[in-house]
């Protein structure tokens, strides 16, 4: 079952086209792969996904949370109601906020699904004071479950580089996605880090019952993690399959797979 469908998203600046007819498909509770050289296409085709940009061509398609089998078009809707509609991402270049602490990163994303308005907060109704009682308790009972409970209260940017990451992660799950987009997760991170993280993104899939999307230069864990992957040069899918097929495809090994550095 697709949770998540492009068909013929094409992205163009101008006279460049960053992505063509890109026709990709995330079924439910798999883990898929986009990789490519740099240019490629690979986080402009996130930011359509996610409503960063609007495709100039082609559709987007999302599964109902309450009905997985319908699918909504969210073409060219705004970041916060594709959020709300069950997306959630990290970026490339880790994007918390650092003047807070860990468990203000999380809340802050909590905040997305209070259902209290804006003036029961300012006047200070029983029902807004229960409800952000509890998104606390939530906020901390995810952050013991991504093994980050023992820093709820230092600075986010305190934190190792491979802790921040997980961080960055568990903001976006609190947004309760049901599809979950990491650019590129283990950028930065050190071999024992990038270890742990293969583990923790196949933990966080299984206990959160999510579908995840995923950028990644690493090869490793792309071949370790991933059911799918699709390979984008210039723009194009040149390849899909399983690891195994990759792997095994004359092209992308002329593309991208022989090429001992692309960073």
């Amino acid at each position: 079952m697709s949770v998540l469908k492009t068909e013929n998203a094409t992205m163009r600046f101008g006279g460049v086209v960053a992505v063509e007819n890109l026709n990709l498909q995330l079924e439910k509770g798999e883990i898929v792969a986009i990789i490519g050289p740099n240019g490629a296409g690979k986080t402009t085709a996130f930011n359509m996904i996610t409503g960063v940009y609007t495709p100039t061509e082609g559709k987007i398609f999302v599964a109902a949370k309450e009905d997985e089998e319908t699918l909504i078009d969210i073409t060219g809707r705004r970041p916060d109601r594709i959020t709300s509609l069950g997306i959630a991402r990290t970026f490339q270049n880790i994007r918390l906020f650092g003047q807070m602490t860990v468990l203000e990163n999380v809340l802050l994303a909590s905040h997305l699904r209070l259902k209290s308005k804006f003036f029961g907060a300012v006047i200070g109704w029983p029902h807004y004071h229960k409800e952000e009682k509890q998104m606390r308790i939530h906020a901390m009972e995810l952050l013991e479950r991504v093994g980050l409970a023992e820093f709820w209260d230092e600075q986010a940017t305190s934190l190792p580089y491979g802790k921040q990451r997980r961080l960055e992660i568990a903001r976006a799950l609190a947004t309760e996605p049901s599809i979950l987009l990491l650019d590129e997760p283990a950028a930065g991170m050190n071999p024992k880090e990038t270890l742990e993280l293969t583990e923790f993104v196949r933990n966080i899939r299984d206990e959160f019952q999510l579908s995840i999307l995923l950028i990644e230069h690493h090869m490793q864990i792309v071949m370790d993690i991933s059911d799918r992957i699709y390979v984008l040069d210039f723009g194009k899918t040149i390849a899909s399959g399983t690891p195994a097929e990759i792997q095994a495809n004359e092209r992308v090994i002329d593309a991208y797979l022989g090429v001992a550095d692309d960073d």
